[in-house]
């Protein structure tokens, strides 16, 4: 009876410490993995938080350089054309140069071109230009017309405009194909028995036309 009961009291001890021995290393087990966890997360964080901390850094910059470029082409630079053809006014970022045609028996009495920072050759048909401006020996309805079937196909859109300088003219604002070659904006206005057109060759300074160029523009009807 004596090494019965000596036996169930091992017995009775040893599953304790069985379950003991099994807690201690399920809890062990855990720690390691809690432990590479929150290692692995600190790590992946700070690369996370880094790489946020570079994007904000760069566009931090970006938008700076954006911010001074705008800044950079103010006060606008100003040419005037002829009284007897309406005194063309256009004040251009300072950042651009122009080079204006003046020919007071030619078909086009006033042709600029204007382009950030040098124009280059206007011979060369392959040269985009930043603002055109043409004043033509043509009436204002045949120069619409020459839009007519770029209008039917739907190359190009068409809208009113008025100058904000000139409220008491208004034209038409053409977008897409204005010529064969080069999408962008155009507007086409009559101004006396001539016609104006001012537009550029690239939808990258459709916003320099819209935001600079047009509100500033004007003329004498």
């Amino acid at each position: 009876m004596n090494r019965f009961n000596q036996r169930g009291a091992v017995n009775v001890l040893l599953i304790p410490l069985i379950l003991l021995i099994v807690f201690f290393l399920g809890a062990a087990g855990f720690g390691v993995w809690a432990y590479l966890g929150r290692a692995d997360y600190k790590n992946n964080s700070d690369q996370k938080v880094s790489a946020a901390v570079q994007k904000a850094v760069k566009d931090t910059q970006s938008s700076d350089a954006v911010q001074y470029a705008e800044a950079a082409k103010k006060p606008f630079a100003t040419y005037i054309g002829p009284a007897a053809f309406g005194n063309i006014t256009i004040n251009y970022p300072k950042t651009w140069s122009a080079y204006v045609i003046q020919a007071d028996k030619s078909s086009t009495p006033v042709s600029g071109y204007f382009q950030p920072k040098v124009v280059p050759s206007i011979t060369d048909a392959t040269n985009t230009f930043a603002l055109r401006v043409d004043l033509v020996q043509s009436s204002y309805q045949s120069v619409l017309d020459d839009f007519k079937s770029r209008l039917t196909q739907g190359t190009v859109s068409s809208q009113p405009f008025t100058f904000p300088q000139v409220p008491s003219v208004t034209g038409v604002q053409l977008d897409g194909q204005i010529t064969p070659t080069k999408q962008g904006t155009m507007i086409v206005a009559p101004l006396r028995n001539m016609t104006l057109k001012i537009w550029t060759e690239s939808n990258d300074f459709k916003g320099d036309l819209m935001t600079n160029i047009l509100p500033n523009f004007s003329f004498v009807p």
